[in-house]
């Protein structure tokens, strides 16, 4: 009997995205799209048995930096894991196109420092088979992968290919260079681009300490490449500022935001977090967000469902001792031969009793700040109490940090770790992710997939989202359905991928059926398989049945099933008929 369908899931509880109740239903798919949902009489080629299984859409990553990764990798890993069926990368101003051949260095380092990512693995494993944006995703567009990717232009690499050294030394643009970048913008996006990013942070730097270039840029700058959206009428603003502590520097630094939108007319997304060293401030920047909404702008905010955070550990790129002269002696040793310096009682001595050879304090205070360190454990906790971080146990113990810092990365043979909070963590506790992630200018955001890939591993983020908000706090988790449409439909909406995001007849068949009742995190582990070797940090989750990408599963229980339907999507995408 030929089969009317080409995947049937039978029986599940199905959370559509649209975020009422989940239900029970049979979903039909064909040609890559939802062709039922109800009760299906015809066959499928492929059935599976959902009966107690949680039915969702394929999860909408909106802030990933897999640019790189994208050309040498097929699986955009862990975030492939995570139920992740499309990612927009490109975001905070950092990318490789467009890009003349003189000025590659200066891109792979400008990625390096911002997000992370060795120089040594982008030398070996950038192809450079494109020179405008328009080349870069006709690159990407003969590569195939796990998932659907969505390409944003970055404004340091734009900068830089127009202004050549002068945006290196971050140097003002004049009226020519705005109208190239405008022109550029415009043609970035009628190729497909999804938008333009832009960073003003001052934590985004080159390896060698320099501002990036887009930090230079001027207000008229940004308005004027932000206006070469609304000269195509497509495209999304993405951005990234300080969240100074200063109430004054916040308002400047919104009002750049807010002239952008203004010039252009087109959406913004800006990073909002709750910062630790000020756990008040974001209030002021949504208050401001919420005034300019009001206004008739249209602004979002990209927010995180769990603090967000470095590991430290004997095999990770940072720790309280990475600028220790000791432990300099032997940081490109193999993890076995740290762990056995670490148990010699000369060695330990000697490491407790140096200090820092860094002259940036900034980098030191960062890997030191002992009362936001805390054990990460196995399974990982992302919440743990304040009676756990290493400054707190150091007190009630009569013992230095460093000492009880020390004793905690030897755990496990050198594979524990210690997780230390930079953001969403403010009064150790996750009450401003809750309030962020409930204000209805917000979207789950800021994953980083595919950054900072020795020291950070927050793709997890949608599995944390499901786990410890939809489950695991009681009274205070989220409606279920409520909680799968931000993660699934509002986040496709921000970047206009109105074609997913929702289970429904005619809507693109990305979708995730979950073992919900056992869903949960593994703990991070270290592997050596980017180019030249290079060293990052993967994790997995149990509990996803199976991951469908256009109506084709390409993981089944966790297991790759060799199916890579995913592609790269050109611009903002048109909901189905109804």
């Amino acid at each position: 009997m030929t089969a009317t369908y080409d995947l049937v899931i039978r029986k599940g509880t199905v959370a559509d995205g649209k975020g009422g109740a989940p239900f029970e239903a049979d979903i039909a798919v064909k040609d890559g799209r939802i062709a039922a949902v109800g009760k299906v009489t015809g066959s499928g080629r492929e059935e599976i048995d959902a009966r107690g299984l949680l039915v969702t859409p394929g999860f909408v990553d909106v802030h990933s930096h897999y640019d790189a990764q994208v050309i040498w990798d097929e699986r955009l890993l862990p975030s492939g894991w995570q139920g992740v069926t499309t990612t927009v990368m490109g975001n905070c101003g950092v990318g490789f196109a467009p890009v003349r051949d003189g000025d590659r260095e200066t891109l792979i380092e400008l990625m390096e420092g911002v997000e992370d990512i060795p120089g040594p693995v982008l030398r070996a494993g950038l192809t450079w088979d494109w020179s405008s944006f328009p080349d870069y995703l006709d690159a990407l567009e003969r590569r195939r992968h796990d998932m659907d990717v969505c390409a944003q232009l970055p404004h340091s690499a734009l900068r830089v290919y127009v202004m050549g050294e002068r945006a290196v030394r971050r140097e003002m643009a004049n009226a020519d260079d705005i109208a190239q970048m405008r022109a550029l913008a415009r043609e970035a996006m009628e190729a497909g681009a999804f938008g333009f990013s832009t960073s003003l942070s001052d934590n985004h730097r080159t390896p060698a300490g320099e501002f990036i270039p887009s930090h230079g840029a001027c207000a008229d700058e940004l308005a004027g490449i932000s206006c070469g959206l609304a000269d195509a009428g497509r495209g999304v603003l993405q951005m990234i500022v300080n969240l100074s502590p200063d109430a004054a520097e916040r308002e400047r630094e919104f009002a750049v935001v807010r002239g952008m939108v203004e010039a252009s007319g087109r959406p913004m997304s800006l990073t909002v977090l709750q910062r630790i060293r000020d756990p008040e401030g974001w209030r002021h920047v949504m208050a401001m967000m919420e005034a300019a909404v009001a206004d008739g702008l249209p602004m979002r905010a990209q927010v995180i469902p769990r603090p967000l955070g470095t590991m430290f550990g004997l095999d990770m790129s940072r720790h309280p001792f990475c600028y220790h002269p000791s432990f300099r002696a032997i940081a490109d040793q193999p993890l076995e031969k740290k762990v056995a310096a670490f148990r010699d009682p000369a060695f330990r001595k000697r490491l407790l009793a140096e200090q820092a050879d860094e002259k940036d304090d900034a980098l030191v205070k960062r890997v030191q700040n002992f009362d936001y360190m805390f054990p990460l454990g196995d399974p990982p906790n992302y919440a743990p109490p304040r009676e756990s971080g290493v400054g707190y146990r150091a007190r009630a113990e009569g013992r230095s940090p460093f000492e009880v810092a020390f004793d905690l990365m030897l755990e496990d043979d050198g594979h524990a770790m210690l997780f230390s909070p930079n953001s969403g963590y403010g009064y150790f506790s996750l009450d401003g992710c809750r309030e962020l992630m409930e204000n209805p200018l917000s979207v789950i955001g800021v994953s980083d997939g595919g950054a900072h890939v020795a020291s950070i591993c927050d793709s997890s983020f949608s599995t944390f989202l499901l786990t410890y908000w939809g489950r695991d706090v009681g009274n205070r988790r989220f409606d279920l359905g409520w909680l799968i449409k931000r993660a699934t439909a509002d986040t496709a909406a921000l970047v206009g991928l109105n074609d997913r995001g929702v289970i429904a007849p005619g809507y693109k068949a990305d979708i995730n059926v979950i073992d919900f009742d056992n869903l949960r995190l593994e703990r991070p582990y270290m592997v050596h398989d980017l180019p030249e070797g290079g060293k990052r940090l993967l994790q997995k989750a149990h509990g996803y049945v199976a991951t469908i990408v256009s109506g084709r599963t390409v993981y089944r229980d966790g297991e790759a099933t060799g199916e890579l339907p995913g592609k790269l999507v050109r611009g903002a995408q048109p909901a189905p008929a109804a």
